[in-house]
């Protein structure tokens, strides 16, 4: 491992580098940043974090559709839609995530919207004051989503949860984006019962390999474990805000290629 202040000062200056506006342009959180309105800010983010899967070009294009299938309002369409607005949703499709998976999620919006105002409360289910409460927020999360008698089996493997052993890197990137607030331009930081010093770091690909060259994991496979294990590496640099690195991690790794 390198020693941890060359460490250190080389993702703190990344950090830097890649956390600003420039960054949002060519990344899934530029859906979020069409909307002003918190609950639109959520939904839009939520959307695009689960369908943050392939080439980022085609995530923000299949975003940007879905929205437009919701009239580009989505609170209000989850809220008002009758049956025959949801027609046009029978042909989206990304990946794996099709039209049983969209109307399951509305679904769901739409039952929780009509009792919340905000998202962030279907996270606190498993708040508590120990050191894993992100692991038994997520799990709560995960259970919560599907309480519902309609809900699809298929469509539980779009939802990570740390029971499964998963990394959860998409709901952990979507929580950077609610819960962050540095003033940088990027995340919203429009939640406040979640801290920064509780989110875990999100592990994708280039994330990951990224972190092993640096020696801020050990553990071979890529799963919750691992996630947390890189948190904790980062929480030295940085005890209240140690996903701040995800900026860095992932710039190094996709603009810079380093570790490949």
């Amino acid at each position: 491992m390198k020693r941890f202040e060359e460490v250190k000062s080389l993702l703190d200056e990344k950090y830097d580098l890649y956390n600003r506006p420039d960054f949002i342009a060519d990344d899934p959180v530029s859906i979020p940043h069409l909307f002003e309105k918190k609950q639109d800010i959520e939904i839009s983010a939520f959307f695009a974090s689960i369908l943050a899967w392939g080439q980022r070009k085609t995530i923000i294009n299949k975003c940007k559709e879905l929205m437009a299938m919701m009239g580009n309002s989505p609170h209000e369409f989850i809220l008002n839609h009758s049956e025959n607005d949801l027609k046009d949703l029978m042909h989206f499709k990304h990946r794996t995530f099709n039209d049983i998976d969209t109307l399951y999620f509305i679904h769901f919006f739409k039952e929780f919207y009509q009792k919340y105002d905000s998202l962030e409360e279907a996270f606190l289910l498993g708040k508590s004051s120990d050191s894993e409460f992100m692991k038994q927020s997520l799990i709560s999360f995960h259970h919560f989503f599907f309480t519902s008698e309609l809900a699809p089996q298929r469509t539980r493997k779009h939802i990570a949860t740390p029971e499964r052993k998963s990394a959860c890197k998409r709901i952990n990137m979507f929580l950077r984006w609610m819960v962050r607030q540095d003033d940088r331009g990027v995340d919203f930081g429009i939640w406040q019962k979640i801290k920064p010093a509780e989110l875990i770091c999100p592990c994708d690909l280039h994330v990951d390999r990224v972190a092993r060259k640096l020696g801020l994991i050990q553990r071979k496979q890529t799963d919750w474990q691992t996630a947390e294990e890189l948190t904790q590496a980062l929480r030295k640099m940085d005890a209240n805000d140690p996903v701040k690195y995800d900026f860095a991690l992932f710039g190094l790794g996709i603009m810079e290629g380093y570790g490949r």
